[in-house]
């Protein structure tokens, strides 16, 4: 019996029987321990209770007790152990989350209420009042990306991601990628080189998506490279037996690197806050969780490695090749600017409770050229409708009489909106709201704030038509 013990129980196991063999003691035994089996090898838990029968001279002559298989038993204990430690992990996490959140909203407020309080004051000249906006975009567009990852997550997680795919080549991407980067490196005085593989490198995917990808991982690069460090991007098409058909896009900095322990754990929600504690760096830890993620809906894969801190990091990106000749990619989204009016210019309606939004998006129109009205309900829309015969409608979805949708079927009932473009401007961007906006009659739908770009591709459509 001895023998069967597990070594790691045997000498308190066999101390108990000890203590109930002893005249002194007499004491009962009751004692768990794992076995090990002399044929199979197998780990078993058993739960052993009993007392020992001693003879007139006090001497214990047998033990007699019960022993129960409790294997079952432990191994959901250890189950419930492990999920208990997950859920306060997990528990953990949000908490640093929250904090986390809460901190690099506030960084961007600041600014923007301090600019906010210059502006009241008045009598600004041009060079301050230029100053301040370009303060006021700077970090309305950083609190933008922050909400933007939120939502991309949520979106993945839920598996509500669709992606538009077509063929890509992907210098472009990386071209895409690299203008967004760009204005950062430069701020720290980085230098980036970009190697090309020579031969055709298209892929089958979502222009946006990838872009998001590699500007991404430029972008960690970027924010855990030291000033005046190198970032070396580089693609090569493989044809191996083990990577057939594939182009390999890979990102290597010299920068501060990752201990060894938190490599594995890199492409996890919220992994930033190891590698920066004091959130000096910044961010929400979602970038790379967003890259994984993307990647795989792509039918791709991407690794990590770093020799440990001070030695740098390399992402390797991995993608399904599309054989298909260069001329037959498709290119990128429509460039920034192009709301200005190209052939004639349009009859616009902006509608939109939100008096500043309606407001700065009528100047932006009206100023490319455009002839633009704002009302802020849905009945002084219809009204205005009637008169004006617009050629576009950009509608928001919550107003205060009736909803976008409302106002949106109502609109395409009526003879002088019949045949206008309808487009949805709202803060909801799901696919379901997607769904709701096309089954409402709209067009498009774009979420606030309105990505200039696509409103300029929507108004060149209408205007060429």
């Amino acid at each position: 019996m001895t023998a069967s013990i597990h070594p790691d129980d045997r000498a308190h196991t066999l101390a108990s029987f000890a203590n109930t063999a002893d005249p002194a003691l007499r004491s009962q035994y009751d004692s768990e321990y794992r076995t090990v089996g002399k044929d199979d090898g197998r780990v078993r838990w058993v739960a052993a209770r009993g007392r020992g029968l001693f003879n007139a001279a006090g001497e214990c002559i047998r033990i007699i007790g019960t022993a129960v298989d409790i294997t079952e038993r432990k191994q959901i204990e250890e189950t419930l152990r492990q999920s208990e430690e997950h859920l306060r992990r997990a528990d953990r996490i949000k908490d640093e989350f929250l904090a986390m959140l809460a901190h690099e909203l506030r960084n961007p407020l600041a600014p923007i209420s301090a600019a906010a309080a210059l502006l009241q004051m008045g009598k600004l000249d041009e060079e301050r009042v230029r100053r301040t906006s370009q303060i006021i975009s700077r970090q309305v567009n950083h609190m933008i990306s922050l909400v933007d990852d939120l939502l991309d997550v949520s979106r993945v997680t839920s598996g509500l991601v669709a992606l538009d795919q077509s063929p890509l080549d992907v210098g472009q991407i990386i071209a895409d990628a690299v203008e967004q980067v760009t204005p950062l490196i430069r701020a720290r005085g980085q230098h980036l080189e970009v190697r090309l593989a020579r031969k055709a490198c298209m892929v089958l995917g979502d222009m946006k998506r990838l872009v998001q990808v590699i500007a991404n991982v430029l972008h960690n690069a970027a924010k855990y490279t030291q000033e005046g460090g190198v970032i070396v991007l580089e693609t090569i098409v493989l044809e191996t037996a083990l990577h057939d058909g594939h182009v390999q896009i890979t990102i290597t900095d010299n920068g501060i690197g990752m201990l060894p322990e938190l490599v594995s754990r890199v492409f996890e929600l919220f992994a930033q806050a190891e590698r920066s504690s004091d959130r000096s760096l910044g961010g929400l830890g979602l970038g790379l969780a967003l890259v994984n993620s993307l990647v795989g809906l792509h039918g791709g894969e991407v690794t990590y490695e770093s020799a440990g801190l001070g030695h740098g990091s390399s992402f390797t990106i991995r993608l399904p090749r599309l054989l298909v000749r260069q001329s037959e990619a498709t290119g990128g989204a429509p460039g920034a600017g192009a709301l200005q009016a190209q052939g004639r210019a349009l009859r616009i309606m902006v509608v939109d409770d939100n008096v500043d939004a309606a407001d700065m998006l009528s100047m932006l129109l009206g100023q490319s050229g455009h002839q633009v009205w704002v009302e802020h309900t849905a009945q002084a829309a219809l009204e205005r409708a009637r008169h004006e015969r617009p050629d576009v409608c950009l509608l928001d979805i919550g107003l205060p009489d009736a909803s976008g949708y409302e106002l949106a079927q109502r609109l395409r009932a009526m003879d002088a909106t019949a045949g206008a473009r309808l487009v949805a401007v709202t803060g909801y961007g799901q696919e379901k709201d997607r769904a709701q906006s096309l089954a409402a009659g709209f067009d498009h739908h774009l979420v606030k704030p309105v990505d200039i770009a696509a409103l300029g591709a929507i108004l060149a459509a209408t205007s060429r038509a």
